[in-house]
């Protein structure tokens, strides 16, 4: 058994977003690239994008701090501390509206 404090972890990637180039800062806490499921804490700093990309598979973003806003082009949805939104299966962004930590699960499609 493993356990990660989600709190601590928030912390310390806000800190390191804040010295990264394009303000982010990620670390997968569980699973990888040889797993169906993958984790991965994302912190970003006000006004940092992901720009477009898609969907590697099945995908929920839960947000554990801040607020973002998601967007497809033909759609875009604003999410803030304790939302969980469903990743659209389409090309998509996102953008932090105001420091945010962001809870990635993914279930890759084989």
């Amino acid at each position: 058994m493993q356990r990660t404090s989600l709190d601590a972890l928030a912390r310390e990637l806000l800190k390191a977003a804040a010295d990264a180039a394009g303000g982010h800062s990620a670390r997968t806490v569980f699973g990888g690239h040889e797993k169906v499921l993958r984790q991965t804490v994302i912190a970003m700093t006000a006004g940092s994008k992901l720009g477009e990309h898609v969907n590697p598979g099945e995908a929920t973003v839960l947000i554990l701090h801040g607020r973002v806003r998601l967007w497809t082009e033909e759609a875009a949805w604003e999410g803030r501390q304790g939302d969980l939104i469903i990743v659209p299966d389409t090309k998509h962004g996102l953008e932090a509206t105001e420091a945010a930590v962001l809870l990635l699960t993914v279930a890759k499609l084989a």
